[in-house]
């Protein structure tokens, strides 16, 4: 996973020789001084499904690379109901630069292995090195075409395409550095929240699960895990 030879480079701080996220995330653009400076003020971290990261509206103190696993990104609506507006993946930023407070919750969907790091530590960092301010930039605006797409997925797609964007979604995100046709992973949401997240019913996604699983597209074992044989035939079925 990403450039092994960090490994044996002593310029390079012991915390950051072989993360994965490395040369995929804004890491990337630090030289060894700036990674030392970084990690001095570093925490490694894992954290389980359901557990909160990040809760709306509370002040910012600190963002995080997302190693591994998967995040949803949830916004609480007048009623007390929790809507479910994006998930986040490594290489992922989680967080919003140069704002008091944040503006969305976000909490662990598959378990996850984040690096940790003082909000103010890297907003100086970012006003320093233009190359950084400019990788973070590149993510946002890939999240943001992101965005736009799952709008066409919400807004155009019959209930099949969109199920299968969202298991495409997964599947090409999940593990980044996987290769090959085929991919294993476990559901980050429930049957429910993916209801909520593409504007369905329940019945309506069970439905769709099932048809996926009849044309050979998915294999469904128990509730959350799902095996995709060929991601190029899922892609076919999105639609796109």
């Amino acid at each position: 996973m990403g450039d092994r030879k960090d490994i044996h480079n002593s310029d390079i701080p012991v915390l950051c020789r072989a993360c994965e996220a490395r040369h995929r995330g804004i890491c990337g653009a630090l030289n060894p001084d700036e990674l030392q400076k970084l990690s001095k003020h570093t925490v490694k971290r894992t954290a389980t499904r359901k557990e909160e990261l990040v809760h709306e509206e509370d002040e910012v103190h600190s963002y995080s690379n997302i190693l591994s696993g998967a995040v949803k990104l949830t916004k609480l609506m007048p009623d007390g109901r929790q809507q479910i507006v994006g998930l986040q993946f490594a290489p992922d930023f989680l967080g919003r630069p140069f704002i008091k407070e944040s503006n969305f919750g976000a909490e662990v969907a598959v378990d996850v292995r984040l690096c940790s790091f003082p909000k103010d530590v890297l907003e100086t960092m970012l006003h320093e090195n233009p190359e950084l301010e400019n990788r973070l930039l590149r993510q946002v605006l890939d999240e943001l075409d992101e965005a736009r797409q799952w709008m066409l997925v919400l807004g155009r797609m019959t209930a099949k395409e969109k199920v299968a964007s969202f298991l495409s979604l997964i599947a090409d995100h999940i593990d980044p550095e996987h290769e090959g046709d085929s991919v294993t992973f476990e559901l980050p949401l429930s049957r429910a929240e993916i209801a909520d997240y593409l504007g369905l019913t329940i019945e309506t996604v069970s439905r769709q699960f099932t048809a996926l699983r009849k044309d050979g597209l998915v294999e469904i074992e128990g509730n959350r895990h799902v095996v995709v044989p060929d991601r190029e035939a899922l892609k076919d079925a999105t639609g796109v």
